[in-house]
């Protein structure tokens, strides 16, 4: 790979760090253009039509959707293989990875993340009280009883990590970010598969960033993460002329 494939996102978001801990883990070179949620361009649209983040592109070519851009990096590129190996261990696999996406997307995004961290810093306006309560008290709960029959007691769920993994303990992060930590008295086994996930390098090495954008003013993200030193394109995509546009984390 003769120039680094560009990610267009936004640290903070959970689908954003899933496609970037897959790429530390195949070892591809990657720029990130670290795009202000909820706001962009023409161009953005034109590369992200349903202005979904994260944005893949590899020369000519470009995708979105995290799903979507983390099986084409297992097509596209040799080393540590994000997908098991069997058809009955790759469709559970896609089935927990739909299952992050979306459940728990809609709980600890949603539900949460939104609710007590982004109506506020963006929008300036109270979260929805009623749903952080309902997410909590029952949804969330719900979900973690799921998880903690299903995740292993040790290790990851095939073995070595890979998508699978990281896109469950994606999640987790920002749930902590609006408040929220896994009781290990409850779920034991979910609360150490996170924390081992989250704790792997290929995620790790992420946080100074996340940092970094999440303690910087709204307006101020993109200049504090280039004094940062993490954007590394050349040119910008879709945050020149940032416009309200709903995009998903």
């Amino acid at each position: 790979m003769d120039r680094p494939l560009t990610i267009i996102g936004s640290y903070v978001s959970p689908y954003v760090r899933k496609v970037l801990a897959c790429m530390n883990l195949k070892g591809l070179k990657y720029e990130v253009d670290p795009i202000t949620p909820f706001f962009g361009n023409d161009e953005f649209r034109r590369l992200s039509p349903l202005c979904r983040i994260p944005v893949l592109i590899d020369g000519d070519f470009s995708v979105s959707d995290s799903s979507v851009i983390c099986a084409y990096l297992d097509d596209a590129y040799p080393g540590h293989p994000l997908y098991p190996q069997t058809a009955k261990d790759r469709a559970r696999a896609r089935w927990f990875e739909e299952f992050a996406d979306t459940r728990l997307g809609d709980l600890f995004i949603w539900g949460l993340f939104y609710q007590k961290v982004v109506r506020p810093l963006v929008w300036g306006e109270p979260g929805d009280q009623a749903r952080i309560k309902k997410s909590i008290n029952e949804d969330i709960p719900a979900a973690l009883d799921y998880l903690e029959g299903e995740l292993p007691e040790t290790g990851f769920l095939f073995g070595v990590v890979g998508v699978v993994d990281i896109a469950l303990a994606t999640f987790f992060r920002n749930a902590s970010y609006a408040g929220f930590e896994t009781d290990a008295d409850r779920w034991p086994r979910t609360a150490a598969f996170v924390e081992r996930t989250l704790a792997h390098p290929c995620i790790a090495t992420l946080l100074p960033l996340e940092d970094v954008q999440r303690n910087a003013d709204i307006k101020g993200r993109r200049q504090a993460l280039l004094d940062a030193g993490a954007l590394l394109t050349s040119e910008t995509l879709g945050v020149r002329e940032p416009r309200k546009g709903m995009m998903r984390l």
